[in-house]
This record gives structure tokens, sequence and C-alpha cells, in this order.
């Protein structure tokens, strides 16, 4: 739940910092006061659209923050992301942006740099606002669709996918349909290309080993010329090889050895010289035993070489890249061959329609299952809220192709009153009736979802156009909501007032500089008699407003949060929605 809101130089707001409590909370105050605005600081801090605008005037920039319970479903986010608190105090999430005078924003969560997408990422786990024009947005299909599935307790992620792949299958059959003729040229192109080169089947690492080959066999007779001059160079040459000086050398040193230590090593040396020598004689001799000139394999050489380079030519590669090339022309012949198979598409289509189908008849099922009950529990909250004998109907009708949402569009109808035949949500007339319907859905979805959900609830002004009994009931429901969620509402009923737990005043005053500024202050006792006494209509200070609001709080303050029986929170006990 929200456990703090700070605001500098915000709007109309020099400094402000407010502690919220659980329960029922409300905001008041006369109209112009900036009770809106906090609900406006809230949705900055959770990531909506801000710009230079909520700066207040004459100041560099605002800064907003606020503090909140960690919700458990935000725990695994936080530590994936990098936010998990660095002292240790993971049971509070505390969210911070400023807005410069260009309109420049930064965002922090726990500390460290946040983006604006991140902060509305938190923000569906954390709040939940539901604004006097709120109805608007459940005349669109989406979100009546996402509503219901949120009441059926419905992912559709899977739903999406498989749509995806039916869509992929369905383009890939129409693409082989379109380009039947061009898949045949081009098949026939890459076909040619690739006998070309099989002609040849060029080996990965051939070229390399061609070339050494080459290399050998082109200087076979100069390598055979080195080598058995060098042999003779070694051992074969009368008297003047190198083995027979060496052993001369050792004779001679041999002789005279005992008279001098210092002649030991360098015998030695010779002796492995010697060692070396007859091992070279004994390599070049092998070498010469088996070298050759061949030129039959030269010539085979020279001619499979000038094949390699020839093509490589009429390509415009590299000779080594060639059987590369070979292997790529394969890989887009089966590509192709896959394209233009339209039995084996026609197969992969109708295979992804039956899943997609499977699938879209299950989401289906439980959306006609949770229609049921949410009109219903939507209906019997209608019943308190002015609009008796009025029916609620969430209406399921197919589509005409199939989509990603699935078969199915979903549709809120209403009836204001009994007898009148219920029509689309976006065509019902009263702005107040509308107001009222979209509290008894917002009252119904939240008792539906249960410890789910976002932790706190704002209702900004829903409660316009209405008053008198319906306005104890709209109080009745939010002080029931307090039970189960933090609950804040900015309100101009004194019924509602009557109901809160906390009671918080808005007002503005004129400063000695001409500018306006916006100041909060919690109301208890006499001051929030006086508030709820102001509220009421009469005149301020008046004995008979006191004395009504006065009864009121009473008879509100001896109710627990979430079992209001009093008269000013309870008009006729009912039976939940």
């Amino acid at each position: 739940m929200l456990r703090r809101l700070a605001l500098r130089d915000f709007v109309i707001v020099p400094a402000l910092e407010l502690e919220f409590h659980a329960g029922f909370t409300v905001l008041t105050g006369e109209t112009g006061a900036g009770k809106s605005i906090l609900v406006d600081a809230l949705q900055l801090v959770l990531g909506s659209r801000g710009d230079a605008g909520v700066v207040r005037e004459g100041t560099a920039r605002a800064e907003l923050s606020a503090e909140f319970d960690t919700p458990a479903a935000l725990r695994g986010w936080l530590e994936d992301a990098g936010f998990a608190s660095h002292d240790g105090a993971d049971d509070t999430l505390l969210l911070r942006r400023t807005i410069d005078a260009q309109g420049k924003s930064r965002a922090w969560i726990n500390g460290s740099p946040a983006t604006v997408a991140q902060l509305r990422e938190a923000a569906d786990a954390l709040l939940d606002i539901h604004g006097q024009h709120a109805w608007q947005r459940l005349t669109q299909g989406a979100a009546a669709r996402e509503l219901l599935d949120t009441q059926a307790g419905l992912d559709t992620s899977a739903l999406a996918a498989l749509f995806a792949q039916r869509k992929a299958a369905e383009q890939a059959l129409a693409q082989a349909r379109e380009r039947g003729d061009e898949i045949a040229r081009e098949r026939e192109r890459l076909a040619w290309q690739i006998g070309e080169l099989d002609k040849l089947s060029p080996a990965e690492g051939e070229w390399a080993e061609m070339n050494a080959e080459h290399q050998r066999l082109a200087h076979a007779q100069a390598l055979i010329d080195a080598a058995r001059a060098a042999l003779d160079a070694v051992a074969d040459a009368d008297e003047a090889n190198a083995e027979a000086l060496a052993g001369r050398a050792i004779d001679e040193l041999d002789g005279v050895a005992d008279h001098d230590a210092r002649i030991a090593p360098i015998l030695e040396t010779l002796q492995g010289a010697v060692a070396q020598l007859q091992d070279a004689a004994h390599a070049l001799n092998a070498y010469l035993g088996k070298a050759e000139l061949e030129p039959e394999r030269l010539a085979e050489l020279d001619e499979r070489m000038s094949a390699w380079i020839g093509l490589a030519r009429r390509w415009r590669r590299p000779p080594d890249q060639l059987p590369a090339l070979l292997a790529q022309w394969r890989g887009e012949l089966q590509a192709l061959d896959a394209a233009g198979d339209t039995a084996a598409l026609q197969a992969a289509l109708a295979e992804a329609d039956r899943r997609y189908h499977d699938e879209a008849r299950r989401v289906g099922a439980a959306r006609a299952r949770a229609a049921g009950p949410l009109a219903a529990a939507v209906t019997q909250a209608m019943q308190g809220l002015g609009m008796a004998g009025g029916r609620f109907e969430v209406a399921l009708a197919p589509l005409p192709a199939p989509q990603s949402s699935g078969l199915e569009a979903v549709e809120f109808l209403v009836a204001g009153h009994a007898g009148s035949t219920p029509r689309p949500l976006a065509k019902v007339a009263s702005g107040g009736e509308l107001s009222r319907l979209a509290l008894a859905i917002a009252v119904t979805t939240v008792q539906a979802a249960g410890d789910n959900g976002a932790g706190t609830l704002i209702f900004d002004e829903v409660d316009a156009g209405i008053g008198g009994a319906v306005g104890d009931t709209v109080g009745m429901l939010m002080k029931q909501l307090g039970g189960q969620r933090q609950v804040l509402a900015v309100t101009h009923l004194a019924q509602v007032a009557a109901c809160a737990d906390h009671h918080y005043l808005v007002s503005k005053t004129a400063l000695p500089d001409g500018r306006t500024a916006s100041h909060v202050l919690i109301v208890a006792g006499e001051p929030r008699v006086a508030e709820v006494a102001r509220m009421l209509g009469g005149e301020r200070g008046a004995g008979t407003s006191l004395a009504h609001a006065q009864a009121m709080l009473r008879q509100a303050l001896a109710q627990p949060s979430g079992e209001p029986e009093s008269e000013a929170c309870t008009p006729r006990r009912r039976s939940k929605a």
C-alpha cells in the first residue's frame, strides 16, 4: 500500500509530505483547491506522461516521490531488474521522479536510475486509479475483454502466440500461391548453379591442399637436386663430407682429452653433431627414395585448379570459398522447395489453425462462464447506486474473423431502469449513470480479485453527479473496500467523507508574491466536523449543519472498516455484491 507521498514545486504545491494509512481515506476541499493534483502526482511518479507544465512557476524542476510497501508480486521483478533495496529494507519500495523546466524527466526505483517504462511496469502491482470518466475506457472492446479475462483468471498470452503462428503459416501459403512461377524460376536457376559446382564437387579445405601439392610437384626436380647435393655434403662425398670431417675432429681431440678436462664437453658436442648428421643423411636418403617428378599428377592438378579458378571468377568468389557457396545454394534450394510445397504448407496451416481454435474455444468457454457471475454482481451493486431495477449484461458476440484475442468480442450492456432494454455502454446517455456504473464495476471486480491486484485503489470524483441515499451507498462501498485494500477517494460528498477512516483537507492560499499555493492537512475532531458541514452545503459554522455533520461522523466512527452499519454509511442492510 501507499505509505508516503512527497512533492516539491509541483503545479501549485511548493512543498508537501503526506503519510498514508490502511483503510479508507478521503481528500476534500473547495473546488479548485488542488485535490486532483495529488492524484496527478501519483500518476506521474508511476510513469504517466509529464511535461514542463507540471513545474511550479519560477522553479527549476518538480520533484515527486512515493513510498509503498513492496508487494510480493514485484519482488522477483525488482531483483531481476537490479532494483532490490540495497539497505536491507525489502519491505519498502521508493519511486522518485523529477521533471525540469525544459520538460526533461528522470526516474529512480529504490535509488537506482530507471526508465519511465519501468515505473509503469511497477505501477500495475501498486496502484489502480478510477477516474470520474473511467466508464469511457469500458466502452472499448479491448478494455471490456481485459476486465472479463481478469475476472475469469485468464492468461491469453498462449492464445496470442498461437494466433501469430497461424498467421505466419497463412502468409507462407499465400506467398507460395502468389509467387509460384517466381519460385519455380528461382529454383531452376539455383539448381543449374548447383549442378555447375557439383561437377567440380569442391571439398572444404581442398583448395589449400591442392596448392601445397602443386607447389611441391612444380619444383620436384629442384627439390631432388637440392636433396642429393645436401646428402653429398653431409655423408656421401669422398672424405670431404661433413660427417667425415666431424669424425676426424673427434679423433684429433680424443688423443689429448686426458690432458685437459675442458676438452671433454667439446668432444661431447662433436659426437652429438655426428649423430645429428647421420640422422639427416638417413632422412635425405628416405626423401630421395620416394621423390619423383610425377608429371601426370602435376597435369591433373593444373587442370583441376584451372576449373576452380574459372568457377571462382564466374561467381565472383575467392577459390577457397566455393565449398561454402555450394552449401549456401543447397540451403536456399531447400528453402525454396519448402516455400513452394503448397501441400506441406496447407498441412502446416491446418495444424496451426487447429491448435489456435482449440485454445480459442477454451478461452471463449472460460469467458462465457465468467460473464454471468460478473453481470449478476454488477447488477446487484447497481441496485443501491440509484439504478434500482437496472441490469448489467456481458455480451459475447462472434467475431467475423479470428483475432489474437480470440473468436468473440466482449461488450458491456446496461439497462438503467426496470423494463428498459440493455444497450451498449457507449450509448447510455446519463453521465451520472455511467459514473455510478463504473463504480459498481470497480467495486465488483476488486471484491472478486481478493488479495490479487493493486494494493491501493484511488477513486477520483467518481461520485460526481450523485447524492442522497446513493451517496450513502457509495460511502458504504468504499468503506467496505477499505477493509480489503487501501482506498483513497477525492470526493465532494459529505456522505462519503463521513465514512472515511482518515480525512485530508486540501486548501489553497494566496502568497505575498501573488502566486497561489495548495496545502493539505489531516483533519479530525472539530475541523473535520466543520469540513463535513461545509460539504453538506450549510453556511460555515451554521448550527444545523454542524449538528448534522457531528451525527454523521459519530455514526460512521461507531463501525469498523469493512462492516459499516451506521445510517450514514449504510442506508439499509444488503448482502455483499
